[in-house]
């Protein structure tokens, strides 16, 4: 059972002024899908602060996989991908260009997003979209394709199936 931590970006939840629908999204999915969700926060829209939390969550081993919602588009406040960036070694592109392909399917609007995926250390960090239902969309293309990932990540290929 892989551990998953969940991060909120957003100044409203965080402030207290909206409530944080996409991050119970994430939860109730990679639950059901198996996996034990160890961390959850909500903060602001801070590229400092997010990058000081995906590292302290990677470096003292805390999680095998960091998912963020919110922060990945157009508005001047959206700095995740550049957080994320920031903080890991490795990137793996090819987990937002398979959320960003699914999503076109559904809506052209997807194009704009920003998300970016990547490994620190041994955990595999991946932005999610902002809006309740395409985090839904994304985690339901992506999820399934992931715990191989992580079994590859964490050196148990023994299990890897293909």
């Amino acid at each position: 059972m892989y551990r998953v931590a969940v991060i909120t970006l957003s100044d409203s939840a965080y402030a207290g002024s909206r409530a944080d629908l996409s991050g119970p999204v994430i939860v109730a999915a990679v639950e059901a899908a198996g996996y034990d969700v160890v961390h959850t926060a909500i903060l602001p829209d801070e590229e400092a602060q997010l990058k000081s939390a995906l590292i302290s969550l990677c470096d003292g081993n805390q999680a095998d996989l960091i998912f963020t919602t919110g922060g990945t588009g157009f508005s001047p406040r959206d700095r995740t991908p550049e957080a994320t960036s920031a903080a890991i070694e490795r990137p793996a592109p090819g987990i937002a260009e398979a959320m960003r392909y699914a999503s076109l399917a559904i809506t052209p609007r997807a194009m704009l997003s920003r998300a970016t995926a990547g490994i620190r250390k041994g955990t595999l960090i991946v932005n999610l979209p902002g809006s309740p239902k395409a985090v839904q969309e994304c985690l339901d293309y992506i999820l399934p394709s992931l715990a191989h990932g992580l079994e590859i990540l964490k050196g148990d290929t023994g299990n890897c199936a293909r």
